[in-house]
């Protein structure tokens, strides 16, 4: 089964645009967006399992210069 998730990011000061391209050209990423509150940025994200979202999306985002912090949530088939 596969797994999807939103992905919360905030950046520094200024670095949504970079952020948001970066992202963007990550293998798993569905769509990402800029946005405004308390996140800069959410990525949408499919991945086979809760660990490949893990090791091949999320930790890649955490490693984009500018990413400052992230909030992953899953989505839940009710």
């Amino acid at each position: 089964m596969a797994v999807s998730a939103y992905v919360l990011i905030q950046t520094e000061v200024g670095k949504a645009s970079q952020v948001t391209k970066s992202i963007n050209d990550l293998g798993g990423i569905v769509q990402v967006d800029g946005v405004t509150g308390p996140y800069d940025v959410i990525a949408r994200a499919d991945a086979v399992d809760l660990d490949e979202l893990a090791k091949k999306i999320v930790m890649p985002i955490q490693e984009v210069e500018g990413v400052t912090r992230t909030l992953t949530c899953p989505v839940l088939q009710l």
